[in-house]
């Protein structure tokens, strides 16, 4: 009995002392968790600390630049007999009856070379197509259209359909290109149209580029080399689902450096990364454009210069 005694006493005093020392070494390895984390530590069930990001408030305008006030065309340049202020937004309309032909509002507010700009941009009309240009600049003056040449405006798309309009009346013409050669654009686009083909996607207006990053696409240019997919983003079909037709869509350009981003309602829809230095614009102006048949809307257009 004396034996299981002393036995029994011994191995109280050690579990005591074990349970002290390993209290001192947790207490060196890390320290006490804060009042209201997460338990686990390190990247366990509790999540160790770590958070996912909060998401951008796309109305927080801290630090960025107004580009319209919401009623005139003040700090705009554009021929203001198809470019309009309605219901607090930025209209143009092309119709069979009287066409735009592709034509330009450009904001005088000087060039952008790394920035980020957010708008609205509604379109109605499944053949109406449109874009925010930006880093760009305005064309040299062109050769006038030969006599007997197809009128299109500038960039005009040949002759087009002929005949009278469905409505009966007889089909327009569009305007001129020299009557709007001063706001005539060429340069990098946020590719926008009604029948969401190319929304989002990164297009060159008059470089001989064209689509250089298709929607879902992250492409990179070099020197002397075709452009090259250098990842997906996913289907371009599903990034088109997030495009809302006939409504408000959010309009995200992040410009920095050699890369550019589209974004369309919270979703990347595609991204150039333009190492090609006989060919990449570092700085430009910025405006709007429109072609085909419908009508565009325009709003809340904000820029933050970086």
């Amino acid at each position: 009995m004396k034996f299981l005694k002393t036995l029994t006493i011994a191995t109280l005093v050690f579990g005591t002392a074990a349970v002290f020392l390993s209290q001192q070494v947790l207490s060196q390895q890390a320290p006490p968790a804060a009042p209201g984390a997460a338990p686990g530590g390190g990247r366990g069930r509790g999540g160790g600390g770590f958070r996912q990001p909060d998401p951008i408030d796309f109305s927080d305008h801290t630090g960025w630049t107004e580009m319209f006030d919401g009623s005139t065309l003040n700090g705009w340049d554009g021929d203001f007999s198809y470019w309009k202020v309605e219901n607090g937004a930025i209209v143009t309309q092309s119709t069979c009856e009287r066409p735009t032909g592709t034509i330009y509002l450009v904001w005088k507010g000087g060039e952008a070379a790394d920035f980020e700009m957010k708008l609205e941009m509604k379109g109605e009309g499944a053949q109406v197509n449109s874009g925010v240009q930006y880093r760009g600049a305005i064309q040299p003056p062109r050769p006038a259209a030969a006599p007997g040449a197809a009128p299109g405006g500038p960039g005009g798309r040949g002759r087009g359909p002929q005949g009278p309009c469905p409505s009966g009346q007889p089909r327009g013409t569009p305007p001129s290109r020299e009557s709007q050669a001063k706001w005539d654009m060429l340069g990098a686009q946020f590719d926008f149209d009604g029948q969401n083909r190319y929304t989002g996607q990164y297009y060159e207006q008059a470089t001989g580029r064209g689509i250089i990053a298709w929607r879902g696409q992250v492409v990179r240019t070099e020197d002397g080399k075709s452009p090259r997919l250098l990842a997906t983003l996913g289907d371009k079909d599903e990034l088109g689902g997030y495009v809302k037709i006939d409504d408000w869509n959010q309009l995200h350009i992040i410009a920095r450096g050699n890369t550019m981003t589209h974004i369309v309602n919270g979703h990347v829809m595609s991204v150039l990364i333009d190492d090609d230095p006989t060919k990449f614009r570092k700085s430009g102006i910025i405006g709007f454009e429109i072609e085909g048949t419908g009508k565009i809307n325009i709003r809340n257009i904000w820029l933050k210069k970086l």
